[in-house]
């Protein structure tokens, strides 16, 4: 197979995807790498019906590998994941909008367009977690205790564009990193990126049954094949704060082999095994608290939970427009995908 992988400068070294590269290449396929953020683009050189299998992203949130990849799929190009889910999770203010309407526990999430208006977020829902709503590895995500924190904040928050605000969910100080690879789920136990601790490491956990069907649902409801979520355990049970594209892999057993063959399954597949919800659903994965119909997905607190899924096609509905505000809590919008949605963070939170 011929594939082309989208790699951002700041991945250029990194072992995700280049392990995955080389994995592919050791096989036998034909791997092109495209740096989207380093070079001159011809775009009817670049993105050519007929030239690829499929097309791979790894870049970071905001790049233009995205563009890329969205010319690519618009040619008829298999792309992984799918584009369009892609662009659902990497901007936080739609996911939030998209889990929340679908029942995934989600803290409730505030978007603005400039940082001033984050003084308009209600003084009972301090303390806040503040981040770009493009944001990925962690960049400039900050815990506010209280609004006279937040007007001490504005001139860093400056310049960050679009931005999202969360109740912060008291936590041990760790939270629980699940990725998805070709139906399989693997836990591992990180520090938060708000409580810093050298002494945290990272480390395989067993996945206990209630995150893992959360993380289940989280492929279906955006679409996702290859994905991480990061979940906290709350007072009040898991909270999703984080779903990322194609992330690091880190602790996964195999991982490049694992990815490696996921990404040749969809290639030959000819697109994303679990479409957005309003494309399809997953059989037996509860999409908003109403299970569908086929096989169930049996969550065992192992390390590497298998997710039996069959695809159920579904009608597709588009979404309806949304009157804008100054503060908009997005968790409470009266959007229509709840209905159905084609939805459309590089990792970390």
């Amino acid at each position: 197979m011929r594939l082309c992988f989208l790699v951002e400068e700041h991945y250029r070294h990194d072992g995700m995807p280049n392990e995955v590269i080389r994995q592919l290449t050791s096989w036998g396929h034909r791997v092109d790498v495209v740096r989207p953020g380093g070079s001159l683009l011809r775009m009817a050189e670049v993105v050519r019906a007929g030239v690829h299998d499929a097309w791979v992203l790894k870049t970071v949130s905001g790049g233009p590998g995205l563009t890329l990849l969205e010319a690519a799929a618009a040619t008829g190009t298999t792309t992984v994941n799918d584009a369009r889910s892609i662009r659902g999770v990497r901007d936080k203010a739609l996911a939030a909008a998209l889990g929340s309407a679908h029942g995934l526990p989600m803290p409730p999430t505030y978007a603005v367009a400039r940082p001033e208006l984050l003084a308009e977020v209600p003084d009972s829902e301090y303390p806040l977690v503040v981040k770009p709503a493009d944001g990925s590895s962690g960049r400039a995500v900050h815990l506010v205790p209280s609004p006279d924190r937040l007007a001490e904040l504005l001139p860093v928050l400056a310049g960050e564009g679009m931005l999202i605000a969360q109740p912060y969910v008291p936590n041990p100080g760790t939270d629980i990193k699940v990725y998805c690879v070709d139906g399989e789920l693997f836990a591992t136990e990180r520090c938060s990126p708000l409580h810093p601790d050298p002494a945290v490491r990272e480390r395989r956990v067993p996945l206990p049954a209630e995150v893992a069907a959360i993380a289940a649902r989280v492929g279906a409801v955006y679409g996702l094949d290859l994905y991480g979520v990061d979940v906290l355990l709350g007072p009040d049970g898991p909270v999703v704060v984080d779903v990322n594209d194609f992330p690091s892999f880190r602790q996964v057993p195999d991982a490049a082999a694992r990815v490696a063959r996921a990404v040749l399954a969809l290639a030959r597949a000819g697109g994303a095994a679990q479409p957005p919800v309003g494309r399809g659903a997953v059989a037996g994965v509860p999409v908003a608290g109403v299970p569908v119909a086929g096989v169930s997905v049996a969550a065992a607190p192992v390390l590497g939970v298998s997710v039996a899924a069959q695809v159920v096609p579904g009608p597709s509905v588009p979404p309806r427009s949304v009157p804008g505000a100054s503060v908009a809590a997005y968790s409470a919008l009266p959007l229509s995908i709840p209905a159905q949605v084609a939805a459309g963070a590089g990792d970390g939170a």
